[in-house]
This record gives C-alpha cells, structure tokens and sequence, in this order.
C-alpha cells in the first residue's frame, strides 16, 4: 500500500465517523426538547418578547409575600422555587433562545425579581408547554410507583425466603 492510498482511506474513516457521531448527541438532544416543550413554535413565540412584555405584565403581589427572598439558586441561577421540569426547561430554553436570556440579564434584578422574572415567563408561555409539563408530572409519578412497587416485591421476596428458612430450621429434627 502506498502512502497516498493510505492517506485517501484515512480521510475517508475521518469523514464517515464524523458524518455519524452528530446524529447521535442531536437525536439525544431533541428527544430532551421535546419532552421539555421546546419546540420551534415555542421558540419564535418567545423570541417576539420585548423589555415591555415584562415591564407590563400585571402580577398580583398576593404571591409575592409568601416567596421567601433567601431562595437559592442552582448553578445556572435559575431559582429553586421552579419545579424540576421547569427549571430544566428554563435552563434549556435559555441556551436555544439568546433573546430571552439577554431580556433575563436587563432585567433582573434591576427592574424584576428572578423569581417574577420566572413566573411571568412561564404564564407567557403557559397554553404552549402545559402539556409537557403534565406528560413529565405523569411520567415522574410512574416512575415513583414503579420503584415503590419493586422495592415492594424485593422486600417481599426477602420476607418469604426468610419465613421459609425460619420454617425448615424449626421443622427439621435435631441431630443431638
């Protein structure tokens, strides 16, 4: 073999591994998208939202009482008072939409509280992403009830092998 066939078959294997490894992590990352509601209609929604969209939006200060101002923030600083499905989405949303999170960075904290900021964002967007939402509380509270019911059956099946040791230990006859 000489060393422009060589050459030729290496850059042929570059091409075709790098033709097929980008599928993978993009399927992946679609499949997360969808399940976390951001879809392209979703995007283009949230991309038409203006400093005004926020700056107008009526909120009740009912709620805003109860928040406890000390809340935490995760390591992407979205609030802790977001439920899971929300602060993944919210995290995710703001990596695919730079509009959204440049309207975040002009208006938090200055003129809006993170947590306003999230509550506005979510009723925004609410009728798009409530079903999403909905498919992952259901899909958690599968979840929860399949472990429980297998840490039910594993406890169980202990249970039984050690009833029925306990059994043939007390009906076998002694040997003394």
């Amino acid at each position: 073999m000489d060393l422009f066939s060589w050459v030729r078959r290496s850059q042929s294997k570059k091409s075709i591994s790098k033709s097929t490894k980008p599928d993978q992590p993009n399927q992946q990352q679609q499949c997360q998208e969808e399940l976390l509601g951001v879809t392209q209609q979703l995007i283009d929604h949230v991309k038409s939202f203006t400093l005004d969209t926020f700056k107008n939006f009526p909120l009740q200060d009912d709620d805003e009482a109860s928040y406890d101002v000390e809340a935490a923030t995760t390591s992407g600083s979205v609030r802790k008072d977001l439920s899971d499905w929300q602060e993944q989405h919210a995290l995710l949303v703001l990596s695919r939409v730079k509009e959204l999170a440049h309207l975040r960075f002009k208006l938090c904290p200055g003129y809006l509280k993170e947590n306003q900021f999230w509550r506005i964002y979510f009723m925004l967007v609410k009728s798009q992403v409530a079903e999403y939402e909905l498919h992952a509380i259901r899909l958690g509270k599968l979840k929860s009830m399949a472990m429980e019911n297998q840490e039910t059956s594993d406890t169980s099946s202990y249970e039984v092998e050690m009833a029925e040791t306990k059994q043939a230990a007390h009906l076998a006859p002694s040997t003394t």
